[in-house]
């Protein structure tokens, strides 16, 4: 994020916007004359969705940024030193019952305690960031969405949204990540959970950009990967997570890069994970990239903490903190074809059985599988309902590294966009078999839909489902048949009032005695009220009925610019005990205020 500044105007026949940024929110080269490049559009959302852009776009070429405009003219302007140092202050107060599963238990309220920390970021040459929080907050941070984790045996992804770690966040990305979700990322800073110090460096020189992140971690969380699960180890201990990263762009979208990750707990328990990836673009629309890692962990000697002893295949190796050392070795190689209409992928990755990456978000060990992924989009002549249709496909197979086959699959899917930025896909999932626990599963089809539309700009909303087949993961596995469903909605009652709805559901029986294994619901509303351009009143409340608990989480924020801030908010939780005759019982609040000021030189 950086300081600059805009406003608007709407009259009878045009709309105007003005933005002024500063040079100093700019890194730029010490130059006599700058010569820049610049992407300037507006996104034109009506009955059909267009981009007004100020140059001609080539939308066969997957690059955007290789088609902006020299920006000239600029002369005269020299970089200076950038200092920006954030102090805050903040205030809380919490309480809980003295044992939250049972309602008998009294409603303990804790003291008020207060909390201060600070921030400072350096630029001292156009090519050189340097950044540091001490005892950061992240209070203010919107509570991440619930996600339905019945009937998932490896733990959730959820999105950074810590202004500290977003950031340059691009630079510490490989080309790890698999379909549908991060497969091999390396570095995944929520792995970071409550630093008392951070600290970033990022710079570039000619076409090399180099990274580096350290911090000090005082509540450890750390992901133990597997073939058929993994599980999340909330240590409590203190630990030092550093990541260095290093990429030196070959031109065209062309790259090789190297990263190089450890962690430390109770400096007897280290994990260090190093590598190299690299994209290459042989033409405009082909494309080769891969990722190379090697690992290396050496456990804690505490099975009273974490004493699984499940094995990393056929290894000889346990999950259990056992203080045992291993090495492994993960990999991935794709081939890709993009254009305008035509999309194709050849993927394979390889991942040991003992590959661990501590600072990272990889959850599923000991496989080695080979994808297949095809696409073609039309685009219908102008006057067409239709604005574009086409068809996809994905195809693949896994295995261990005992040679079993986990896994076989075929997923079709179609897909439409329609005036009235309407959109809408149907897939099915025309073979599925996999191998879980020993139990081999021949059939597992079901079939998905979305809809998405955007008819005005005062409502958008969409729906989805899926439904057939699945696999219950409890033990013994059994197959069922049930579905996901779910719906979200955002209304722009007016400039100042905005509430967003989402809906997702869950269920799943079996197949052979029709016993119901689970069903259940989530509900979450996100209202937002704009006083003016710096306040706003924001209120989530959120219910999932298969705990049967709920979550009020008020905010008021008083913004003067990205950092200075104020905020007031509160937290509630609540949960439904079956047994209590007074129903809904609270069992954690929480009050807090804070104050951040920007000051720049």
């Amino acid at each position: 994020e950086m300081i600059w500044h805009s406003a608007t105007s709407v009259n009878d026949s045009s709309w105007i916007v003005e933005m002024a940024v500063p040079f100093k929110s700019l890194r730029f080269p010490d130059r006599d004359v700058q010569t820049w490049n610049i992407l300037v559009g507006r996104n034109y959302p009506r009955v059909t969705r267009a981009v007004y852009s100020a140059t001609p776009l080539n939308r066969n070429n997957p690059c955007l940024t290789c088609q902006g405009m020299p920006l000239l003219g600029i002369a005269g302007i020299e970089p200076s030193l950038a200092m920006e140092l954030l102090p805050y202050v903040a205030g809380s107060q919490s309480g809980s019952l003295q044992d939250t599963d049972d309602p008998a238990t009294p409603f303990e309220q804790g003291k008020i305690k207060g909390r201060g920390g600070v921030g400072l970021k350096v630029a001292p040459t156009p090519d050189i960031v340097v950044e540091a929080v001490v005892n950061p907050d992240f209070s203010q941070i919107e509570s991440d969405a619930v996600q339905i984790s019945v009937n998932t045996t490896y733990s959730l992804f959820y999105p950074e949204r810590r202004p500290f770690f977003l950031e340059g966040s691009d630079l510490f990305r490989g080309n790890g990540d698999g379909f549908g979700g991060p497969a091999l990322q390396l570095f995944y800073s929520r792995t970071i959970n409550d630093p008392l110090v951070a600290a970033k460096v990022s710079g570039k020189a000619g076409s090399l950009s180099y990274g580096l992140i350290s911090a000090a971690d005082r509540n450890t969380s750390v992901f133990v990967p597997g073939e058929e699960g993994s599980d999340l180890v909330e240590t409590g201990m203190k630990s030092l997570a550093s990541v260095g990263r290093v990429r030196y762009d070959l031109g065209d979208q062309s790259y090789i890069g190297g990263i190089l990750s450890h962690r430390s707990i109770k400096y007897d328990a280290t994990n260090m994970v190093g590598g190299v990836d690299w994209n290459y673009r042989w033409t405009q629309n082909h494309s080769v990239s891969g990722v190379f890692y090697f690992s290396r962990t050496h456990e804690l000697n505490d099975p009273g903490l974490f004493g699984d002893t499940r094995t990393f295949g056929t290894t000889g190796r346990t999950a259990a903190y056992d203080a045992e050392t291993y090495s492994g070795l993960a990999m991935r190689l794709a081939v890709n074809r993009s254009t305008r209409e035509e999309n194709m992928g050849l993927t394979y990755e390889d991942v040991s059985p003992t590959f661990q990456a501590q600072n990272g978000f990889i959850t599923r060990t000991n496989r080695r599988s080979i994808n297949l992924s095809y696409g073609y989009t039309f685009y219908p002549e102008e006057g067409s309902i239709l604005t574009r249709w086409g068809m996809n496909g994905f195809t693949g197979m896994q295995f261990n590294y005992d040679g079993a086959r986990k896994e076989r699959f075929v997923f079709l899917n179609a897909y439409a966009g329609f005036k009235g930025q309407i959109n809408a896909n149907i897939g099915v999932i025309a073979l599925n078999q996999e191998l879980f626990e020993g139990v081999y599963f021949p059939r597992i089809p079901r079939v998905n839909a979305n809809f998405f539309a955007s008819p005005t700009s005062a409502l958008s909303f969409g729906v989805y489902g899926e439904a057939g087949n699945f696999i219950n993961r409890d033990s013994p596995p059994d197959l069922g048949y049930g579905h996901n469903a779910g719906m979200e909605a955002t209304i722009r009652f007016t400039d100042r009032l905005r509430l967003s709805l989402s809906y997702n559901r869950s269920r799943l029986a079996s197949v052979a005695t029709k016993q119901l294994f689970f069903d259940g619901n989530i509900y979450r509303a996100t209202g937002y009220f704009y006083f003016n351009t710096e306040a706003f009143l924001r209120i989530i409340t959120q219910y999932e009925t298969f705990e049967k608990t709920m979550n009020v989480y008020p905010l008021f924020s008083y913004k003067l610019n990205a950092f200075t801030v104020f905020y007031a908010g509160a937290t509630r939780d609540l949960t439904n005990f079956s047994d209590r005759p007074a129903g809904w019982t609270t069992t954690a609040t929480q009050y807090f205020v804070k104050l951040q000021y920007l000051m720049q030189s």
